[in-house]
């Protein structure tokens, strides 16, 4: 599926189909959450414990790096 951006005042944004809001329950006032991948982007409905649990991640992984690599490496 294709959207587009647009220009809003000073910044960029899109509209999303019906069929989108009405699959993940969305509606105005709702926020999301992007998350930067390294393919691209997605977008999820915002958590706040999501944030919490990246949180805890980012300074685990940084703390433990060399035990990240070995459990990635399998």
């Amino acid at each position: 599926m294709k959207i587009k951006l647009q220009k809003l005042g000073n910044d960029l944004g899109t509209t999303f189909p019906k069929e989108i809001l009405d699959k993940f329950n969305l509606k105005e006032g709702d926020s999301l959450t992007v998350v930067v991948m390294e393919d691209g982007i997605k977008l999820i409905a915002y958590d706040p414990e999501f944030h919490r649990v990246m949180a805890a991640y980012k300074q685990g992984a940084s703390q433990y790096r060399n035990a990240m690599r070995d459990l990635a490496d399998g």
